[in-house]
């Protein structure tokens, strides 16, 4: 099995671990295999988007979602780290409000899997950071989403000890109180 699945805090978040084959000459894994990565879910997904960012240290872009449309996401680093964090926003969902998150970065080679109803944003640990996520469904701008990064009520213990470099649109996130939610 070329992937070790673990379930995290929130069972529907899914940590991958790729089996990665290294030599003196560096290494080789394969990130994705739609066969693979089914397999080692128990997850029949299409993805139809990959993204690609690149942000400073002490970037926090999110806690992103759509209220339509609803995008799972299979996150990645390929170079430097960030703390990723997923946000359950399933109303009726037992860890409804709690959050996960993990240290992604181009060491570890850790793959996040984030279902649709979830908020997600990360933080940039290292001088510079390179994230790749694939997407289950398109973005559409007009049902895009921002949750709060700080909200007392969520409490995530982001590992930051500065204050982030936000969006607007992210500065101007809902609190979770007030944010459209997952049926």
């Amino acid at each position: 099995m070329p992937y070790t699945v673990t379930p995290t805090a929130i069972p529907d978040v899914l940590l991958l671990e790729p089996k990665v084959f290294g030599d003196a000459r560096g290494f080789f894994f394969e990130s994705y295999n739609a066969r693979d990565f089914a397999q080692a879910t128990g997850l029949e997904v299409a993805f139809v988007q990959d993204n690609h960012s690149k942000s400073s240290k002490g970037v926090l872009r999110g806690l992103h979602y759509q209220i339509q449309h609803a995008q799972g996401k299979l996150v990645r680093v390929v170079q430097g780290a960030v703390f990723d964090v997923a946000v359950d926003l399933r109303r009726t969902s037992p860890t409804f409000g709690r959050w996960v998150g993990e240290v992604l970065s181009s060491d570890n080679h850790k793959e996040l899997w984030i279902p649709p109803g979830f908020a997600h944003g990360f933080v940039v640990l290292t001088e510079s950071a390179e994230f790749l996520y694939k997407t289950t469904d398109y973005w559409f701008p007009e049902h895009e989403r921002s949750l709060l990064w700080n909200d007392p009520a969520i409490g995530i213990d982001w590992p930051i000890d500065f204050s982030p470099q936000l969006a607007a649109k992210d500065a101007a996130g809902h609190l979770l109180a007030n944010a459209e939610l997952f049926d």
